[in-house]
């Protein structure tokens, strides 16, 4: 998902990715609800139900954060750290870390343990790869609150959560439509995978939103952080005419290379407007606190029920959110930006509102109808106005 000096395959990146592309690959796409995790068979989640009563939590809180990388990773992990500062004066709590656990079932475990016998009982993984150790973390500690950030398993002390990061990706495209002259912008991927997949096209229907005739040069860069990869390919759009580059990766080499050419940007999960201080539009950024803090409390409050798809949290919650647009933005520009974010809250407009025409001509969506929950979690093709080839999705 959901991104580690050592920024390689080990980043949160990898986690949140390589758990949406699992989900399909093992056919739950089908099981997709509106309120769960998107398309996911959760070990546990059978036994979950509809939980009748609330998780009694034991005793003063102890909250543990466990990553899987390093905290100053210059994306997953640090906004999910800059989250647990924010949490920590919320909720007036000291809340122990460990970084670099690796993504393995030992290691894992290990820390949990630890953690456990110090008196901890509220332990938040950030990783997908956490998914099953976490789960049978829970099973052992049935008295322990968990919550893991692009996780795949729930249970009855066990939620996962995710955001609905498309919808803010949507206004992103509307800004970068709104100032493109030459018609044609970029985004940077990772790897195609649902939750890849649905933030590229939303990015390219926001800008066609706004400059109906908008193409969208899209890369996979089939990496997680590489940034000389990443400068090298936004160089390349460049090279195209494209007059504003996006990224859905860490690495803010994307947004050096717009900066130096003159060009607009646009940054991912923390404020990246220090690297291109002149071109920046806006960053699509994670705030978790707003999922964090009150699920926190209501653990404390013994008031807690975990979804039994787990947590997808939408644009209105502010856990995806966007930075302050610039001043490369026009007032009539963010106006409209701003109208349309008002009807993605209020439930009146989602970003793949029928007719949604694949990149082939056809139509995926109908007219009237608008994307599900599934077909969400499935998502495998690019949209109307990309140029460029979705490759297929990497082999588990």
């Amino acid at each position: 998902m959901l991104f580690a000096p050592n920024r390689d395959i080990l980043s949160q990146a990898k986690g949140v990715a390589m758990s949406f592309l699992r989900r399909t690959l093992q056919g739950a796409r089908a099981l997709a609800l509106t309120v769960g995790l998107g398309a996911v068979a959760v070990a546990g989640s059978a036994a979950l139900g509809n939980q009748a009563h609330a998780f009694e939590l034991k005793g003063p809180p102890k909250i543990a954060f466990i990553y899987a990388a390093s905290i100053k990773d210059g994306g997953w992990n640090e906004a999910i750290d800059a989250s647990r500062k924010q949490v920590e004066k919320d909720l007036g709590v000291k809340i122990a870390t460990s970084e670099s656990i690796p993504e393995e079932a030992t290691a894992f475990r290990a820390a949990v343990d630890l953690y456990v016998k110090r008196g901890f009982n509220i332990i938040v993984g950030t990783s997908y790869g956490y998914s099953g150790p976490i789960a049978e973390a829970a099973k052992a500690y049935p008295d322990v609150a968990f919550l893991n950030a692009s996780g795949t398993t729930n249970g009855a002390n066990l939620e996962s959560f995710y955001a609905r990061t498309y919808q803010a990706w949507y206004l992103a495209g509307m800004a970068a439509g709104a100032v493109t002259t030459s018609g044609k912008i970029g985004i940077l991927a990772g790897f195609p995978v649902s939750v890849v997949n649905w933030d590229v096209d939303a990015f390219i229907r926001g800008a066609r939103a706004m400059k109906p005739d908008t193409q969208v040069i899209a890369v996979y860069t089939n990496s997680w952080w590489d940034p000389v990869k990443e400068g090298q390919t936004a160089e390349a759009m460049l090279d195209q005419n494209a007059d504003v580059i996006a990224t859905n990766l860490s690495a803010a080499s994307a947004l050096n290379a717009a900066e130096k050419k003159g060009k607009y940007a646009i940054g991912y999960q923390i404020d990246m407007t220090s690297y291109a201080p002149k071109g920046i539009l806006t960053s699509v950024v994670f705030k978790w606190e707003n999922y964090l803090t009150p699920t926190l409390k209501a653990i404390i409050g013994g008031t807690w029920k975990p979804e039994e798809y787990g947590a997808f949290v939408p644009l209105s919650t502010h856990t995806v959110d966007l930075v302050p647009f610039s001043a490369n933005i026009s007032a009539e520009a963010k106006a409209k930006i701003e109208a349309a974010r008002a009807a993605i809250e209020a439930g009146k407009l989602t970003p793949f509102d029928g007719p949604v025409t694949k990149q082939d001509g056809t139509v995926a969506i109908p007219a009237g109808q608008s994307m599900t929950d599934d077909q969400l979690w499935a998502l495998d093709y690019f949209v109307e106005g990309a140029i460029g080839t979705m490759p297929p999705a990497p082999k588990e």
